[in-house]
């Protein structure tokens, strides 16, 4: 049986249209659809419920050992009150999931993708070491996310904190009246934006409706599941199950930044640095359309008529009024401005390779 947010008699009120994903039971869209709530969130605020997100706590005298053994990121180089987005993979090269890992006092605490909470809890528990002590949080936790331009001014009101003050993949411990928050800066959206954690679940609704009253003046409203991922697609954020999984590296998938190879060792070292010396074979590339047509995932792709990949995320953009997409590329035809087709359904239609992101004048604060 799916489960539901504490937020879930919300969205019913509200007439959201509500699907099973990832096991729970959430809203992919409200009554003004997903082009309207993608709009709301690039022209001034939306607010999400993320809460089937999951949460794992690490402790104990070896908690950053295992961290940097399980993360291809360098964790040893953020300190206590920022966030660090990371991958953790096989010992193959393939992506176990992407993840945030914030660093608290004497803990860390890692945020997963739904899809993947309890697949994730094991892989962690198998290369679990002595001195560490793995906590899955996540059914006590809570998580709103508050996204667009106008997100600070909004969120602003319930905090004392100057939230001017507080960096981009930063996060504080605040109160909104009497609930204890984790506060965060990151966001999935090319827009400026928090996310709050709690664990006072019976305070859900309360919650809500304190942000729903807090941004009345810039007229904030509900956005669902549909809009977060055009709205990260925009910004060629990866998304699990499709950008990335088992079977791609973060090489190639376009996330070699995160990948710190010189750290020492960690899960999955060794394959990336034969990929790395070999070049990759293959690549995650953006494109456009330059034709009517609606990339979708498996549609395949060609070059000089040949089939050189296929899609792996696609939607028409709210933002950009045309065909956006991601999909592997054998090695010679990933360069931006590379000219390609995407087979949709019988018909071959003209793309184009890009730079990312598509959306390029996000409010993002970095």
């Amino acid at each position: 049986m799916s489960k539901r947010t504490p937020f879930f008699q919300i969205h019913k009120k509200l007439g959201a249209k509500i699907v099973d994903f990832a096991g729970f039971k959430m809203p992919i869209q409200y009554q003004k659809g997903i082009v309207h709530e993608h709009k709301k969130v690039r022209d001034a605020v939306g607010m999400f419920d993320l809460s089937h997100m999951g949460e794992f706590i690490v402790t104990g005298t070896n908690a950053l050992e295992f961290v940097q053994k399980t993360n291809v990121n360098d964790v040893s180089q953020i300190e206590v009150g920022q966030c660090l987005y990371s991958q953790m993979c096989y010992p193959h090269g393939g992506i176990v999931d992407d993840l945030l890992i914030y660093r608290d006092e004497d803990s860390y605490m890692l945020v997963v993708n739904a899809s993947n909470i309890d697949k994730d809890l094991q892989w962690l528990q198998e290369n679990l070491i002595d001195g560490v002590k793995l906590e899955n949080i996540s059914d006590k936790t809570a998580l709103i996310a508050v996204q667009g331009p106008d997100a600070e001014p909004v969120v602003q009101k319930l905090v004392d904190n100057n939230l001017a003050e507080l960096g981009y993949y930063h996060f504080i411990h605040t109160r909104i009246n009497d609930v204890k928050v984790i506060l965060s800066r990151t966001g999935y959206t090319g827009e400026d934006g928090f996310e709050i954690y709690f664990n006072k679940l019976e305070k859900a609704e309360e919650m809500w409706a304190l942000l729903a009253k807090a941004g009345e003046e810039f007229d904030i409203e509900p956005v669902g599941l549909g809009a977060r991922d055009t709205l990260r697609l925009e910004m060629k954020y990866p998304l699990y199950g499709h950008d990335i999984d088992k079977d791609t590296n973060p090489l190639e998938a376009g996330l070699r930044w995160f990948v710190k190879l010189k750290k020492g060792d960690f899960i999955g070292r060794e394959a990336l640095k034969k990929v790395k010396k070999e070049k990759i074979q293959r690549k995650l590339i953006p494109f456009v359309m330059q034709e009517r047509g609606i990339p979708r995932p498996h549609y395949k792709i060609f070059a000089n008529g040949k089939m050189i990949g296929e899609v792996r995320s696609g939607t028409m953009s709210p933002s950009l009024g045309k065909g956006i997409g991601t999909g592997y590329v054998k090695r010679d035809f990933m360069k931006s401005g590379n000219e390609i087709e995407i087979k949709v359904r019988n018909k071959k239609v003209k793309a184009k390779v890009i730079k990312p992101p598509f959306y390029k004048d996000g409010s993002l604060k970095r």
